[in-house]
């Protein structure tokens, strides 16, 4: 009998078989695409499982997710809810989800080991993150202990242990002595896996007394260092430093000499266990006198040489990326000349899970089918267990268009609201695996991704791709159509792909013009246009041929080019694949380069290419320069190896059903031998004008025998290649017909279903042209009930579909089909089972009722139908349920209708309906549905939900309005979840290392802001505010007050009372006073003026130069006219044309007050530069300070 598994794998390949699984959709990465497009989380970066931080720096616990909407974040620590916010250490960058844990206030990173997960959570499912396991980095000290002095008899073998400290990671080891130097290790002395230090045998020379152990700790840098040992070697005879040599290490005393035996590892066999991919370190230390060698076996076979490494002098065999293979006896053997030992490691290859079929995101149109599919491998298996939102697949809602079968999960007519977060998990002794694969039901209207109208330039006769990138979900039909009339193009010299391309298989003039795509789906319609111009080639006429030219003379390479007159061009030329220079020697037309004067420089290979904006050509010629005696017959066994002329005279003969023999002879190889022959075929019935690859052939063959197909017009041309490339094609063969034949291939993708309810469509892939294998093409396709046994209905029809009339409803058929044309039938397909089509169901649920309800869970039951009364595949049965409205006085709902499936085909079904909001009325009907219809309803059932704790606050603000004063403001919950009664308000100080002790405020219900006085406005607080009804505290919304660095408006508004504005506004009003005291000082003198001042004045005849040679003035000085606004007689100002700067030599002159000139005058400037109010003064210390005054 078969068991369990036997039951659930059988049931799989039966529903394989009979179940057609719609290919997954491709989500193009299209930012506009992806900007609508509402995905489940994914998890895209995490820290590693195992995790070990340094303890002097802060933790940082990576874990990044994508989605639509942006994902929120929540932690798992030991498997319980991690509150972030109750601990002010630990932070949570923003979008994100990685975690920081700051040490600054104090703490130890050890509180914090342990094993963590990251929940990253949007509205279509949860992800998870591995869960990671941290550690912290520790460093111990090595224990204090006396060594007393290790005394060892010379010959004798000697093991120092190590034995390091545990570490985490463990330390690396190493030995040296008083003086920083490593320890010398050779064959006779080493250091083993565990750290000891090995002596097969002891010489005098190793008594010293600083043999010391070090470990190091990669994280802390640090180096501790062990008591060292103090060696002393007992010898028979004296020993003498000098009397050590390599050849004789005794000296010439007598040693006893010894047989191998092994210090490590001990006894005749010993075990290891390595898992998969990891390295493997086998480990032989041998004593004896001499030294043993050691060498390494494995029984069975060979060690795998390219895998295996020995260290250590060949004490260490080391296998890098373990395989199962690996596993086996090795033996390693020690020996001398005075025997030998052997030791025997059994090596176990054990395997952590490792991924044979990762499950990947699964993209899904409602009514759609798709599979999830997760397998692993380990040593021993791995056990898998499916997950949905991170709860096992068991505790989760049942989902009748879900089955779970082993480590497979198929979906059937998945429909909107579905989408999930898968995880499988699949997990050994050894470690386990986790994955994330999210199942997205998706329906977006069709949408057109390339660009519009664009417009594509094509070469005649060229296989040709307009493209019509495209998106829809169901995934929509694509047809094209040309200059907008006619039916779809598909078929004959056009083709259209799955992904919206049309191929034209040889553009020609007639083809031009403007390419509609249209892509309709039931959710709607788009298009997008494509212009095709078809242009000549572009090509090289008349190529340049290899030449020889003697020194001194003219050479020409020909380049003539045929192309579009409506495509611009541009040659050309290279020499040894490098840009040609030009220069002043070298010259090029439209059709030629001429080399005149050539001398060996100009020695090599000139490439001619042409250009244009969509295709080009090239052509090659060598130019050999050639002394003038040199020009003989035999220069051209110096020319270099070219590509061999194309073949010629085809010939074909011996014609058969499916074969003839195609004769040629070959050309010239130009000095490099032809290695192979390439036949290509042409046939003018299906894809005319487009050479294909037939076959290649050995370069030493020119006849041969090609293999055909049935009823195709075949012509043949032979390419010839050898080391230099190919050759052109030869001229094409006459054509030859090769006889019809009946179909050899079976059509694919053969199925049978109703489209209505009394009919069934059989359905399939037509043959491909090349399967036709004669005219006629037909299609013979035979269909009876199954398991009545009755004779075969038969039809023969030319289309790919048929469709049987006049079914019972939902009945099974068996079907079969057979291609056929004028030779005959061809082989008949397997017989598959197709379903005729779905009615509505007949009958209702019964007796619908509630037998348990909470505040978000209702327990439901209800009588089952007749599975006749279906008329069709049972899917399930579909609840509708609504909210009829909220207990909470005031509260408008949306009466949504929302469905859940049930699928049960026990005598007393229930189930549970979940995610109801608490404190609500609700109303709720049931039907049966089959993949088609539902069926009537069920009797309509009320209930009530009970009262439930509230959402968080809609809104929680905080505005700080003074220095001393924060205000908060917060909105009621959108969903009360009941009556509420107040807000409750906790907060604390989070000043620097310190938080403050937490204090609580409650609130009425109609009270929504509250303030706070701050004993120091660098206070920092933060806020956690919640709703409560008769249940409870809901959701908290938390939040943290502003940094007293991000309010420098405060500052702003009370600068008059900052005292840096006080000082520097005395300073100003000070420098003020002065200036004007010393203004009115000289306003005051009545005296002397420095001559600047007046220079713009006439003198006065009566003006006199005082003795000192200053000028006095009248005393009514201050009744004139200011300088440069002096008035004449006719009332207009003018400039005085005595000025002592137009004496002045230099431009800076000046007289002081005393007469003396002291270089401050400017230069004399026109009269036009001196007009207007600008002052003309020198800008000297004092008439700065008159110019204020």
């Amino acid at each position: 009998m078969l068991g369990q598994d036997g039951h659930a794998v059988l049931a799989l390949v039966l529903m394989l078989l009979l179940w057609r699984e719609a290919a997954p959709i491709e989500v193009p990465q299209d930012p506009k695409i992806l900007q609508d497009l509402k995905q489940p989380p994914t998890i895209v970066k995490q820290s590693v499982k195992d995790y070990i931080v340094d303890p002097r720096d802060n933790i940082i616990i990576e874990c990044e997710a994508k989605g639509n909407p942006v994902p929120t974040f929540s932690w798992r620590r030991n498997g319980k809810f991690f509150n972030i916010g109750k601990d002010p250490r630990v932070t949570m960058r923003k979008r994100s989800g990685t975690l920081e844990i700051g040490f600054r206030s104090g703490g130890r990173p050890e509180d914090y080991e342990g094993e963590y997960q990251c929940f990253a959570t949007n509205d279509l499912g949860v992800a998870l993150s591995n869960k990671i396991l941290l550690r912290v980095s520790k460093a111990p000290l090595w224990p204090k202990e006396v060594l007393e002095p290790v005394m060892v008899t010379e010959g004798s073998p000697l093991v120092l242990p190590c034995n390091p400290p545990p570490g985490l990671p463990p330390p690396y080891t190493f030995w040296m002595n008083s003086g920083m130097v490593p320890i010398p290790q050779d064959k006779r002395v080493s250091m083993g896996l565990n750290g000891d230090l090995y002596f097969s045998n002891v010489l005098a020379k190793d008594a010293h007394t600083d043999y010391s152990c070090n470990a190091r700790f990669p994280f802390t840098h640090t180096i501790q260092q062990k008591n060292p040992f103090t060696l002393r070697v007992q010898t028979k005879e004296l020993y003498n430093d000098t009397s050590y040599n390599a050849t004789d290490p005794y000296g010439g005393r007598k040693v006893a000499e010894s047989t191998p035996n092994f210090l490590s590892p001990s006894g005749s066999e010993s075990t290891k266990m390595v898992l998969r991919d990891e390295k493997l370190l086998l480990e032989c230390i041998a004593a004896g006198l001499p030294t043993p060698t050691v060498k390494w076996f494995k029984k069975g076979g060979d060690l795998p040489a390219r895998k295996v490494k020995f260290e250590n002098y060949n004490k260490t065999l080391k296998i890098i990326n373990v395989s199962e293979e690996d596993a086996g006896e090795y033996v390693c053997m020690a020996n001398n000349h005075l025997g030998s030992i052997r030791h025997s490691i059994f090596v176990q290859v054990k395997a952590a899970p490792y991924w044979l079929d990762k499950p990947t995101n699964l993209v899904l149109a409602p009514d759609e089918n798709g599979r999830l599919v997760c397998r692993a491998n380990g040593n021993p298996k791995p056990n898998i267990q499916w997950l949905i939102n991170g709860q096992p697949v068991e505790s989760s809602p049942p989902n009748p268009s879900r089955q779970e079968l082993g480590d497979t999960i198929i979906f059937r007519s998945v429909q909107m609201g579905s989408s999930a977060v898968y995880q499988c998990n699949a997990s050994n002794q050894h470690g386990y695996l986790l994955a994330n694969a999210f199942v997205s039901v998706l329906d977006m209207p069709p949408r057109m991704l390339g660009p519009k109208n664009q417009l594509i330039k094509v070469i005649e006769n060229n296989r040709t791709f307009l493209d019509c990138p495209f998106f829809g979900s169901p995934l929509p039909e694509l047809r094209w159509f040309k200059n907008g009339q006619g039916s779809g193009l598909d078929g004959g010299q056009y083709r259209v792909y799955i992904n919206g391309t049309l191929e034209i298989k040889r553009a020609r003039a007639e083809d031009e013009g403007t390419y509609t795509c249209l892509a309709n789906s039931i959710l709607g319609s788009a298009e997008n246009q494509v212009r095709l111009e078809v242009k000549e080639p572009t090509r090289i006429v008349r190529a340049p041929e290899h030449q020889s030219a003697i020194r001194g003379s003219t050479a020409r390479f020909n380049c003539k080019v045929k192309s579009d007159p409506t495509l611009p061009i541009t040659v050309t030329w290279t020499k040894d694949d490098k840009p040609l220079n030009m220069g002043w020697r070298l010259r090029k037309d439209e059709e030629s380069l001429t080399i005149p004067n050539v001398n060996e420089g100009d020695e090599g290979t000139y490439s001619c290419t042409v250009k244009s904006e969509i295709d080009q050509d090239s052509a090659s010629a060598r130019l050999t320069v050639l002394e003038e005696a040199s020009l003989n017959p035999s220069v051209s066994s110096a020319l270099p190896p070219d590509r061999p002329d194309p073949p010629i005279d085809l010939d074909l003969s011996d014609p058969a059903a499916r074969s003839i023999r195609l004769t040629w002879i070959p050309g010239n190889d130009h000095r490099s031998p032809v290695t192979q022959f390439l036949v290509q075929f042409e046939e003018n019935r299906w894809e005319p004008g487009r050479w294909q690859n037939l076959s290649t052939y050995p370069g030493d063959l020119n006849s041969v025998i090609l293999q055909l197909a049935p009823f195709v017009n075949y012509q043949f041309r032979v390419i010839a290649i050898n080391s230099v490339g190919q050759s052109k094609p030869s001229r094409p063969s006459l054509r030859y017909k090769t006889s019809g034949a009946a179909p050899d291939a079976i059509p694919k993708g053969l199925r049978g279903w109703g489209s209505k309810k009394d009919n069934m469509e059989i359905s399939w892939e037509p043959l491909l042209d090349l399967e036709r294998n004669g005219p006629n093409l037909r299609y013979n396709v035979w269909w009876r009930r199954k398991e009545l046994e009755e004779e075969w209905n038969n039809v023969t029809t030319m289309e790919s579909k048929y469709v049987v009339q006049n079914t019972e409803t939902y009945v099974p058929y068996e079907i079969k089909i057979q291609a056929m044309n004028e030779f005959g039938p061809g082989p008949e397909s397997n017989v598959v089972t197709g379903y005729s089509g779905e009615d509505k169901p007949t009958d209702a649920p019964t007796d619908l009722q509630m037998s348990k309800v909470d505040d978000t869970t209702a327990h439901i039951h209800w009588k089952p139908v007749d599975l006749n009364s279906v008329q069709g595949e049972f899917k399930e049965y579909r609840l509708y349920y609504w909210r009829e409205s909220s207990l909470v006085p005031g509260l408008v709902v949306s009466k949504e209708k929302k469905t859940k499936g049930f699928y049960s085909t026990v005598a007393g079904p229930s189930g549970i309906l979940s995610d109801l909001v608490p404190y609500s009325k609700y109303k709720m009907f049931m039907v049966v549905a089959n993949n088609r219809f539902e069926g009537p309803p069920s009797n309509t059932v009320e209930f009530t939900t009970k009262e439930g704790v509230p959402d968080a606050p809609r809104f929680f603000r905080i505005n700080r309005r003074s220095f001393d004063t924060i205000h908060l403001q917060w909105d009621k919950p959108l969903e009360p979840n009941g009556i509420l009664i107040a807000y409750q308000l906790k907060y604390h100080t989070v000043n620097g290392s310190r938080v403050g002790h937490t204090q609580l405020e409650t609130f009425y219900p109609n009270v929504t802001d509250f303030s706070l006085r701050l004993p120091d406005r660098s206070t920092r607080y933060k806020f956690f505010l919640s709703a409560r009804t008769t249940v409870g505290a809901g959701e908290v919304f938390a939040e943290e007050s502003p940094h007293f660095a991000n309010e420098a408006y405060i500052d702003q508004v009370d600068i008059a009372t900052q005292g840096w504005f006080i000082g520097l506004m005395c300073a100003i009003a000070l420098i003020i006073l002065i200036l004007l005291i010393v203004c009115f000082i000289k306003r005051s003198r009545g005296g002397k003026y420095p001559v600047r001042d007046k220079k713009d004045l006439p003198l006065d005849p009566v003006d006199q130069k005082d003795q000192d040679g200053s000028f006095d003035y009248h005393s009514d000085e201050d009744n004139k006219p200011l300088q440069g606004s002096q008035t004449s007689l006719d009332g207009n100002v003018k400039e005085s044309d005595d000025s002592l700067v137009d004496y002045g030599e230099g431009g800076d002159g000046q007289f002081n007050e005393d007469g003396s000139f002291i270089g401050q005058y400017t230069v004399k400037k026109d009269k036009d530069e001196t007009e207007g109010n600008e002052s003309s003064e020198a800008t000297s210390p004092v008439n700065a300070i008159y110019s204020l005054a």
